[in-house]
């Protein structure tokens, strides 16, 4: 039995959208290219079709080739990736998901105060519920 397809971006997935994202669209070849690091076609190709299967890419025929380009927008999954997170390990709570951030010993001061500011800006537009 196959291993089961994960509904989030793979590492692999996310620096290939990252790519489409960033260059638009183009073939396998493009995106091979384009890459920071050596990958090889058939790695693309195959990881480009799992993310067409998952509706985060699609393609248009250009004489032989296929053309990619991004369904989805960056921002529209990363809010996908976020509900993932919270709704796995925080019991769909997004204020569970803010409270261990605010917790978190890595943050420092001055990233305390900012996400502070923005919550505040965020109140004030009656952004928070």
């Amino acid at each position: 039995m196959p291993p089961k397809q994960s509904v989030t971006l793979t590492e692999a997935e996310l620096r290939i959208m990252d790519v489409l994202w960033r260059k638009g669209s183009g073939t396998v070849q493009q995106v091979v290219d384009w890459l920071p690091f050596a990958l090889a076609y058939n790695s693309v190709l195959t990881t480009i079709r799992t993310l067409e299967k998952k509706g985060h890419v699609k393609h248009v025929k250009d004489g032989r080739a296929h053309v990619y380009e991004a369904a989805i927008g960056r921002q529209e999954a990363t809010r996908f990736e976020i509900r993932h997170l919270v709704s796995r390990f925080f019991r769909n709570s997004h204020e569970a998901l803010v409270l261990n951030i605010l917790q978190d010993e890595a943050l420092d001061a001055g990233k305390l105060k900012r996400l502070r500011e923005m919550l505040g800006r965020s109140d004030q537009r009656g952004d928070l519920k």
